[in-house]
């Protein structure tokens, strides 16, 4: 949720509605200092602010006992029934919502690591094991804990530790006086076990592993570029009045080839959606996973065994370290405004989390050099030529906006700070909306005394008193008006300039032997190096994510002189050009690439007008149309209307839907007959190279995956193939995916020829896209290298 929650957009349009009209004018023509100063006192306690908190309840972020209990009590259920891996989430969740140093919340990482263990991820089981001693787990329980332990590094091939722990578990079952009692025999057995294996474990030591494993990956050549941090010396840094900033080809550019990694400056994680809970008197905990369960708060690892933060049930990280430096850098100020940040959105989050990050003395610096600029912003074209100028008049990139004095584009919060707001092209209304927004936020950090860590994050003790102002009761200081300012600058510079963080997600059960995997939004973030790739609906090169960094490549030649181009989204085979047009809008810019010049200025519909059309139903010729469809076989009269079609389209949907819902039930033979029947139904709704046909075949290579049905599930994804190739293109990232879940079916199928043909084009394919240390590119050379090891006779045969 990018935006605020409705409820705070409607409070937010109503109270401008009922501004009088003189005042909304000054404030649509404000710039962002007088927008901030004019609104600070529109923000009225007794009704904005009271709303504001009434929303909050909702977004429930502190530590609540009851809902761990809740959380621990489905844990031990699911643990019962051997679901080990839902039993590790429900412990964390559990463990997020117990107050720090509480018993109970030891309880719950012994608890999760019982459920590691039996999912043999001992050395996390470990680390869960030492945090429960360390939370003061009660020591009538802890032989047990000790026991698990000794297993682990036994486990490990750690014998002489094992061996150590097992003696301090014999002495603390030693102990207890009860000799006789069933745990306590329990307890002695298991240790002579132990004992046991240990002896056999020093006496026959296992033999050094070769180190077969690893497969060599073959490094990337890279020469990074001396005015552009991160990027290749293959690109150089231009400005021209037309394009802004962009980057051009200084040489020319292979496929494949890395143009860019870079470090985002700030990323905020998304949340799941059930962490807004509906107004209820009743409360119903939600044991759903969502995003915020899955990753690090701060590095986007994915998680297994979370830690969380101290203060509040929302964060989690992958790792101490993770937390104390998250701490340090900005979570000690966000921590107690979770519910506040949840309810007005991501945006928001990253406004505030890019100011902390940046520090207050170069956060004022900035905002009062923009000052000067003011009397430029309400004139585009002035500022445009102006800058041009002044990029012709310097050397090199030094009059570049976001260079620094030598002339150095950074990653730095200068760069960040120098992306454009277009705050002349926003709404007033929606300005206004932002504005409210981030002035809610500075309030409620001067109300609960946190202005002195926003202030100066390296040394807050200079701020630990109260400082005296020239402020009246309940308006802001001067400082934190500096501080909105910038925030809002950030809030307006996100509609462009925000980049998706996405990750590959599997989809559906994850006991299947293929992996189904599609690309989900993780986190929202700023790269200003990456920010500064123009648009295309047909781009020159692909974005790969790992954790926070983001990396460029090259996915076809690129000439030298040639600008590089990035999709923001809307491409030419996903949609028409009318679709692509107006969803382009929010970057206030109309798109003139080839693909939309070439669909504009000729009558040729766009790949994906033609393929994603309907077909009669009488004839299953193409319709043709917009509000009325006709029939293109002049010998057909039939003709329906748009919108008819559209609901039997948003019907079949609706089924397919059904069906996977009884394929994740296990109901595979049921899955099958409602997938073919949809089919059935798709044949006489849709051109036969729609989408929605491919990913029929690709939900029921799927279901036969998971009989162990191989060729029938090879043959379905093949044909699923097909039609995302006449979209996409033979070398498109989409065909990549397709590919390498075809290798999987095929390795399982143990058609190893064919497997090996299927690896080798997926792997060329995805190494353009993802490169060598890509999960998908690591797991094909696997692949590849266990068909390879087979013997001869067997490769004959296949």
């Amino acid at each position: 949720m990018a935006l605020p929650v409705e409820e705070w957009r409607l409070r937010a349009a109503r109270c401008w509605a009922a501004l009088d009209p003189a005042l909304r004018e000054r404030l649509a023509e404000a710039s962002l200092h007088d927008t901030v100063r004019l609104g600070c006192r529109l923000l009225r306690p007794e009704v904005e602010v009271a709303a504001l908190q009434r929303l909050c309840r909702r977004a429930r972020a502190g530590k609540e006992p009851a809902a761990a209990r809740c959380y621990r009590e489905e844990g031990n259920r699911l643990f019962g029934r051997r679901q080990y891996g839902a039993a590790v989430r429900l412990y964390s969740q559990a463990a997020s919502h117990e107050l720090p140093g509480s018993p109970e919340v030891s309880l719950c990482f012994a608890n999760r690591s019982a459920a590691l263990f039996h999912l043999g991820c001992f050395e996390v089981c470990l680390e869960d094991i030492a945090r429960a001693e360390s939370h003061g787990y009660p020591d009538r329980l802890l032989p047990k804990v000790l026991l698990r332990k000794a297993e682990c590094l036994l486990c490990l091939g750690r014998l002489q530790e094992a061996a150590d722990a097992l003696s301090v578990a014999e002495n603390k079952v030693a102990m207890d006086g009860i000799v006789t009692s069933p745990t306590h025999q329990t307890l002695l057995g298991k240790l002579s076990q132990l004992k046991v294996k240990i002896q056999e474990k020093e006496s026959c030591p296992a033999p050094a592993r070769e180190a077969c494993g690893d497969i060599q990956r073959e490094s990337e050549i890279w020469e990074e570029n001396d005015s552009i941090s991160g990027a290749s010396s293959s690109l150089s840094l231009n400005f021209d009045t037309e394009r802004g900033r962009h980057l051009v080809a200084s040489q020319d550019i292979l496929p494949g080839q890395s143009l860019l990694k870079e470090e985002a400056f700030v990323s905020v994680l998304c949340p799941g959606e059930s962490l807004l809970l509906q107004d209820s008197s009743e409360t119903v905990w939600d044991t759903r996973v969502t995003n915020a369960d899955l990753y690090c708060h701060r590095c986007l690892r994915q998680l297994l065994a979370s830690v969380p933060c101290c203060g509040c049930s929302y964060a989690k990280y992958c790792s101490q370290k993770c937390a104390d430096v998250a701490w340090e850098q900005y979570h000690r100020t966000e921590c107690s405004l979770g519910p506040l940040l949840l309810t007005l959105g991501v945006f928001c989050h990253v406004a505030l989390r890019t100011v902390l990050l940046a520090g207050f003395p170069e956060v004022r610096r900035l905002v009062e050099w923009s000052h000067d600029g003011d009397k430029d912003l309400h004139n585009p074209e002035a500022r445009c030529k102006h800058l041009s100028e002044a990029a012709d008049t310097r050397a090199g990139t030094r009059g570049i906006p976001g260079c620094n004095d030598s002339g150095r584009y950074q990653s730095s919060y200068q760069a960040v700070f120098n992306l454009l707001p277009h705050a002349e092209k926003h709404s007033p209304e929606h300005k206004f909306l932002c504005m409210l927004s981030v002035v809610a936020i500075c309030k409620q950090l001067q109300e609960a005394g946190l202005e002195a860590a926003v202030l100066n994050q390296e040394s807050s003790e200079k701020w630990s008193k109260p400082r005296t102002c020239k402020k009246t009761s309940g308006e802001l200081s001067p400082e934190l008006k500096t501080v909105a300012e910038a925030m809002l600058r950030h809030v307006l510079q996100l509609q462009c300039n925000a980049q998706a963080i996405t990750v590959m997600q599997e989809s559906g059960s994850r006991d299947g032997a293929v992996v189904n995997k599609k690309p989900v939004r993780l986190a929202t973030a700023f790269f200003p190096v990456l920010s500064l790739l123009n648009h295309s609906c047909w781009p020159n090169t692909s974005v790969s994510f790992s954790g926070t960094a983001a990396t460029v490549r090259a996915s076809q030649p690129i000439p030298s002189g040639q600008e590089v181009l990035h999709c923001y989204g809307p491409h030419q085979c996903r949609m028409r050009v009318a679709e692509r047009q107006q969803l382009l809008r929010q970057y206030f810019f109309e798109c003139r690439c080839q693909a939309c010049l070439e669909e504009l200025e000729s009558d040729i519909k766009s790949v994906a007008a033609v393929r994603n059309s309907f077909c009669c139903p009488s004839c299953r010729a193409p319709m043709q149309g917009e509000d009325m469809l006709c029939c293109s076989n002049e010998a057909c009269a039939i003709s329906v209307s748009r919108e008819s079609l559209s609901h039997r389209l948003q019907d079949l949907q609706q089924q397919i839907k059904n069906a996977l819902e009884q394929l994740r039930a296990r109901k595979a033979d049921q899955a099958i007959r409602m997938l073919q029947k949809c089919q059935m139904d798709a044949g006489n709704l849709l051109s036969p190279e729609h989408l929605l046909m491919g990913e029929m075949e690709d939900h029921l290579a799927q279901v036969y995956a998971t009989l162990g049905k191989w060729q029938e599930a090879a043959t379905h994804l093949q044909r699923s193939i097909e039609i995302v190739e006449m979209h996409h293109g033979p070398s498109s990232v989409e065909i990549g995916h397709e590919l390498f879940k075809l290798a999987q079916i095929l390795f399982n199928g143990f058609a190893v020829s064919e497997a090996l043909s299927v690896i080798q084009r997926a792997e060329e394919i995805l190494l353009v896209h993802c490169g060598p240390q890509s999960t998908q590119i690591q797991e094909l050379q696997e692949m590849k290298t266990c068909l390879l090891e087979l013997p001869r006779s067997i490769l004959q045969r296949t």
